[in-house]
């Protein structure tokens, strides 16, 4: 490992000032990815700014019953165990739990979770050629190893998918990211948060450099609505997803409210499903119906030599979570 400085900021602003005082700086919170990247040469940041002091591990009510604000230091342990997310986003707490062991969840932040880089081989290999990594060095996974990549919204340049579990249920409620630069804060939607690799797949979100994630911000939970945690996965113990959805769903008289769904594991960021949704809404939610709109969002899909399969588990996983959702709701009545 090279030598790097390493700073314990005790404010917000003397974090974005460190960050900003020192190039090629990181910040660092639980580092259950950082360091790993670390370790194999992937990434050497000259600085290290240590945000686990700072007070961003909060979870708590918004004013007025407004929603939920869960601090970015927040432990994913403390997020998937709290009562009102076990009661008010069950998705989030059951992406939480599906998406890595207890020892990680302990140590792993919110914000550390939403910016997690790739889990690609090839982004993590330095022999291997990696636009992502090495911008300019080429895709080797497009002609090499790709089982496990993107069948939706990839680039000549990049297949590699998001990790996280957490942030496809964020995806699914609708959740804001609240930033914050030492000017001021601001907030952008998690749909809104993630790129797709386009020409740049080195840039997986749109944070700015001195950006700090401080919040995550659920909205109000929907009286009655419900909602669900579906991943399929190479092992049955801890792996990160082949494909995974999370779906919300309310229902009045039988009809489809509003549905949300966002698929994991299939493309280089959370896939929110608004062509599924905007057949779904205002129907029947009948197999004909939903099998008929999860076709329609997944017909977009590009799959690759290896990954073809990808599409009919994505679309399986989202029919068998609509209809778990729908016998939920039917047994309330």
């Amino acid at each position: 490992m090279k030598p790097f400085s390493y700073v314990r900021p005790t404010s917000l602003r003397e974090a974005a000032a460190a960050l900003a005082g020192h190039p090629g700086a990181r910040y660092l919170a639980g580092g259950t990815n950082l360091v790993d990247l670390m370790k194999h040469g992937v990434e050497s940041p000259g600085t290290l700014v240590d945000l686990s002091r700072l007070p961003l591990d909060e979870i708590e009510r918004l004013p007025d019953d407004a929603g939920l604000r869960i601090g970015s230091m927040a432990r994913n342990t403390d997020v998937a165990a709290h009562p009102l997310v076990r009661a008010h986003y069950p998705v989030l707490a059951q992406a939480l739990l599906a998406g890595a062991s207890g020892q990680l969840r302990n140590i792993a932040t919110t914000g550390g979770n939403l910016l997690q880089r790739t889990r690609c081989p090839y982004f993590q290999d330095l022999s291997k050629p990696c636009n992502k990594r090495e911008p300019g060095t080429g895709c080797g996974a497009r002609d090499g190893v790709h089982r496990d990549h993107a069948v939706l919204g990839h680039s000549p340049h990049c297949i590699a998918t998001h990790p996280s579990d957490m942030a496809v249920a964020l995806a699914a409620l609708d959740a804001d990211i609240e930033l914050y630069d030492g000017d001021g804060t601001r907030t952008v939607p998690v749909t809104a948060f993630y790129r797709l690799p386009g020409d740049h797949p080195e840039r997986d979100t749109v944070i700015r450099p001195t950006e700090i994630i401080t919040a995550v911000l659920l909205p109000a939970a929907v009286p009655g609505a419900v909602s669900l945690y579906r991943k399929a996965r190479d092992r049955a113990s801890y792996a990160f997803a082949l494909a995974s959805v999370a779906v919300v769903l309310d229902l009045d008289g039988g009809l489809v409210r509003t549905a949300a769904l966002a698929f994991g594991g299939l493309a280089h960021r959370p896939w929110r499903a608004s062509t599924a949704e905007e057949r779904l809404t205002g129907a029947a939610p009948t197999p004909d119906a939903v099998r008929e709109a999860v076709e329609a969002e997944l017909a977009a899909a590009r799959p690759l030599r290896d990954n073809a399969f990808k599409v009919g588990l994505a679309g399986d996983l989202a029919r068998d979570a609509l209809a778990t959702l729908v016998r939920s709701c039917e047994g309330r009545r």
